[in-house]
């Protein structure tokens, strides 16, 4: 785990978020007596641990950091990581599609580096994931452990098996990323509980199309399919407008609820 204490005090062995002025984020794990270096110069970790969360220090260069704990989506997006990792944009929107609450049984496939894995258990789910690549499913559960502790890890199970092959148990929700998740919807009409809402996260149309087809032969209701697009804003005194660039498709999420069989 790593260790935290209460408030902007700061403790070695934590991780912090440096932040320059042009906004570049580097994600540092304190040590006493180490050093933090960059283009523009050095700072002592010791120093760090003194200014605290919400601190500025300047390098030796005279470049101005502000120090942060990092939040979720700061370790989402530079934690380590096998497989491709979902991005904050989509976590966020997968959490609500599929309404999950603490307790919520959820069972996931597969888990990849683990971003959506902890963002469910940081929500108070209980989650049971299926992965068929024994690296992928160590990864996240050591970015699990790492960014959350040992209470979060508690709650999360990972077997290396295929969810093609079957689903054991009985579950309040379902959340997909894998390939051919229309193959599992035979699966959920019992791993799912009458009420319970699934959530698919596929990258291609075609993909939704096969999954749209599978959901609309079973006891499926509520069913749709969306994407979410990013875009910022600059803001500086009188000057508003778009950001030239925005983070567009990523990937469709469908998302339905389990009927009782006729």
């Amino acid at each position: 785990m790593i260790p935290q204490a209460s408030g902007a005090q700061l403790v070695p062995g934590e991780r912090v978020v440096l932040t320059d002025r042009k906004g570049r984020r580097y994600v540092v794990t304190l040590e006493a007596g180490a050093e933090f270096h960059s283009h523009t110069g050095i700072i002592q970790h010791d120093a760090l641990l003194a200014a605290g969360e919400g601190g500025r220090l300047r390098t030796t260069g005279n470049a101005e950091y502000t120090i942060l704990r990092p939040t979720l989506s700061d370790f989402v997006v530079k934690m380590p990581r096998g497989a491709q990792v979902i991005y904050p944009k989509d976590l966020g929107a997968m959490l609500m599609l599929a309404d999950v609450y603490p307790g919520a049984r959820v069972f996931e496939s597969g888990v990849g580096s683990g971003a959506l894995s902890m963002t469910l258990l940081r929500a108070g789910a209980e989650v049971t994931g299926y992965e068929i690549r024994e690296d992928f499913a160590n990864r996240a559960q050591t970015n699990v452990a790492s960014f959350l502790g040992p209470d979060h890890v508690d709650r999360y199970r990972v077997e290396l098996r295929s969810a093609y092959d079957g689903i054991d148990g009985v579950f309040d929700r379902m959340v997909l990323d894998l390939p051919e998740p229309w193959q599992l919807v035979p699966h959920a009409l019992t791993a799912l509980r009458p009420g319970g809402i699934l959530v698919a996260y596929t990258p291609s149309i075609t993909q939704v199309q096969e999954l749209r087809r599978a959901l609309d032969r079973a006891t499926f209701t509520q069913v749709e399919t969306l994407e979410v697009l990013h875009r910022g804003w600059y803001v500086s005194g009188q000057a508003v407008r778009p950001d030239h660039r925005m983070v567009a498709h990523t990937a469709f999420l469908t998302h339905a609820r389990l009927l009782t069989s006729d």
